[in-house]
């Protein structure tokens, strides 16, 4: 270093690089390497281990789709055969039947009080002298317009007038006028023009009007038509209702019906299909009819799986065809004998000593349990009684009545999926009965039918089969309902004429809406009494509806009234199987209805005094078919209940305090009072 003349040397400078890595951080870098390197191995072993499992699971996947597609295409394929097939099947079997239609006064009876048998206006009223003078005292006071309008509204204005009351009356009213029809036809246009004005008044919407039977009129509106539409029953709309209900019905059994659900493979009701593969084969059996000697055996269809009973039922169907059902021997009063050679005779049941009981669910015998062969000779004997058959029939009588009263609490086909209810153990043995399927939501389903419920909905197919084989007959009914032309039968005049008095009210309260005189004639005539006929075909025919049949006659019903409305049904992936059933049919159906309402608008308008000549004749073909007294008696007994709210409303009218109404109903009164 130099500074001015001084000289300096500090001494030699070294200058180093620096490390770039400690010996700790290279030790431990090396570590972290290491590790990192095994978890990318064992991260690709389990990669590839997943990988394998995954391609596994895939290939089960398809093969179980492969297996579902199988099953899907044969179960449409059988379906498809089954269409062609039966068809001609069908309509070769019911050729020559004789329609075993119900007389008039059955047919009345069940339409007007369903379900009781024996009804008072039936019989002989056996009453004392002053009884039977009040009864006509007050058969006197009914034949007067003003007193009956005025029974009729005091009536309906108690709120403790149920809705069975209001149906009772109107049937006990047209029983006791049955002799002055065209005194009741005057009294029923009364009654709808009142209705129609509370209807207006009340601001409900007028296509509300006859909807539901909430008042006497609706009833009796039933009941007119019933009575006066028996004869273009018989002649003509009768027999598409018949063949339509003997079509369901063989339909039915060409394939498994379960005995105690009901539910069968062939149905129009996705609520009693049965959603699985039910093995059975078609036998011939030749049976001897009862009484009926070796040589005369009949030749019957029947399956392996069909219980002791459904086989004597098919067997009695093809003795007695063509016989009514109230004419017949019943299955429960007949033995099942299968005849081995000339002396091995084995009786045949539904629970014996060799019925198959697993855990706690007893199976139904059927022909598959005993052996049953293809040509077997089987004899239908009477009923041999036994300890064991009594307590037999007990139980299994039992157990199935639970089942049928539930069924016929309600006949809507919104609810036919509550029907199906669950099978109840048997007090004494703590068993449950089954036949083909055991009760869909019992806790011992096993988890390997899971593949089973998987593919359920593909039975859905079956109701596309059956309704495709039913279409004629179903075409067939609404063809002839829906038409003007009838052969060799005119339309009735009580349509014509109901239709222009519902034209006219129409137009006295200047309703223009269209749609809104199409809905009061739907429910006028299709809901009130076509409806009621289409889903209890036994109301006009002596026959049996079993539990499968009324389902698959419920949908029809359904479909019927859809025809009707004017509405436009909106259909999605939650509509009813039943509604997409029909779908494409239904627009037509529409059209049908339209140009039956407008060719009948179109019809010359019928008088009044051609209406009163067809109505009298009417009441005396059929005046004595109701005993009028005992019916007199059965309304009296409404008198007696709202006594004081009648005199009152009788008091209240100027035209009963005119003629003296109200003293003429007391005396009628004291009368009935002297006998108690």
């Amino acid at each position: 270093i130099l500074v001015g003349g001084l000289e300096y040397s500090p001494g030699t400078l070294h200058i180093y690089s620096d490390s770039a890595l400690t010996l700790p951080a290279i030790i431990g870098i090396g570590a972290g390497g290491g590790v990192l390197l095994i978890a990318i191995i064992a991260v690709l072993i389990a990669y590839k281990r997943k990988t394998r499992d995954a391609d596994r699971t895939l290939k089960r996947l398809q093969l179980q789709m492969d297996n579902l597609e199988s099953r899907v295409a044969l179960e449409c394929k059988e379906a498809f055969a089954e269409l062609q097939t039966d068809i001609q099947e069908l309509t070769n079997d019911m050729d020559g039947v004789k329609i075993p239609f119900l007389e008039y006064r059955t047919y009345t009876m069940r339409v007007m009080f369903p379900g009781i048998e024996e009804h008072p206006v039936l019989k002989e009223l056996d009453s004392p002298a002053n009884v039977e003078k009040s009864l006509r005292l007050f058969s006197q006071l009914l034949n007067n317009k003003m007193f009956l309008l005025t029974f009729i509204h005091t009536l309906e204005a108690q709120r403790s007038f149920s809705m069975r009351d209001r149906g009772n009356v109107a049937s006990l009213l047209m029983a006791a006028l049955q002799g002055r029809m065209e005194y009741a036809t005057g009294v029923l246009k009364q009654l709808l023009a009142d209705l129609i004005e509370k209807n207006l008044e009340n601001k409900n919407h007028p296509k509300l009007l006859l909807r539901r039977t909430e008042s006497v009129a609706e009833k009796m509106l039933t009941n007119w038509f019933t009575f006066l539409l028996h004869r273009f029953l018989k002649e003509c709309a009768g027999e598409p209702l018949f063949m339509l209900y003997c079509a369901i019905k063989q339909q039915m059994e060409k394939g498994p019906i379960d005995a105690i659900t009901g539910e069968a493979r062939y149905s129009l009701s996705e609520d009693k299909l049965i959603r699985q593969q039910i093995d059975y084969k078609q036998l011939t059996l030749m049976c001897i009819p009862p009484e009926g000697e070796a040589g005369t055996e009949v030749p019957v269809k029947v399956l392996n799986c069909d219980t002791v009973t459904q086989v004597k039922d098919k067997l009695l169907d093809a003795v007695y065809k063509g016989i009514p059902f109230s004419q017949r021997q019943q299955a429960d009063d007949m033995d099942l004998e299968w005849r081995q050679g000339r002396l091995t005779r084995i009786i045949l049941q539904d629970e014996d000593v060799t019925t198959k009981i697993e855990s706690d669910w007893k199976r139904l015998n059927t022909l598959a349990h005993y052996q049953v062969t293809d040509g077997s000779l089987v004899a239908l004997v009477q009923k041999q009684v036994s300890a064991y058959n009594i307590a037999n029939s007990f139980t299994f009588t039992r157990s199935l009545s639970r089942y049928e009263s539930l069924l016929r609490t309600s006949s809507s086909p919104d609810s036919l999926r509550s029907r199906a209810p669950m099978i109840t153990p048997d007090q004494e043995t703590g068993t449950k009965l089954w036949h083909l399927v055991k009760n869909h939501e019992h806790s011992d389903q096993r988890e390997g039918d899971r593949g089973s419920k998987m593919v359920s909905e593909i039975y859905l197919t079956r109701l596309l089969a059956t309704k495709g084989t039913l279409q004629k007959f179903v075409d067939d009914l609404f063809e002839t309902v829906f038409s003007t032309a009838h052969r060799g039968s005119a339309l009735p005049l009580a349509i014509k004429y109901m239709f222009d008095f519902l034209d006219e009210q129409a137009d006295k309260r200047q309703i223009t809406d269209p749609d809104v005189r199409h809905t009061w004639k739907s429910n006028c005539l299709p809901l009130r009494f076509w409806v009621n006929v289409i889903k209890n075909p036994q109301f006009v025919f002596d026959i049996h509806k079993s539990s499968i049949t009324d389902a698959c006659l419920s949908v029809v019903a359904q479909t019927f009234m859809d025809s009707c409305s004017t509405s436009e049904h909106r259909l999605g992936k939650d509509s009813p199987s039943n509604k997409l059933l029909y779908a494409k049919d239904i627009p037509n159906y529409k059209s049908w209805v339209e140009r039956y309402y407008r060719d009948i608008s179109k019809m010359p308008s019928i008088s009044d005094q051609d209406m009163d000549a067809y109505l009298v004749e009417q009441s005396r073909l059929h005046g004595n078919e109701f005993n009028t007294l005992s019916a007199l008696s059965e309304l009296y007994f409404y008198i007696n209940k709202y006594k004081e709210e009648i005199l009152t409303a009788l008091d209240r009218d100027g035209y009963c305090r005119k003629h003296k109404l109200r003293h003429k109903l007391e005396q009628a009164i004291n009368l009935m009072s002297g006998s108690s």
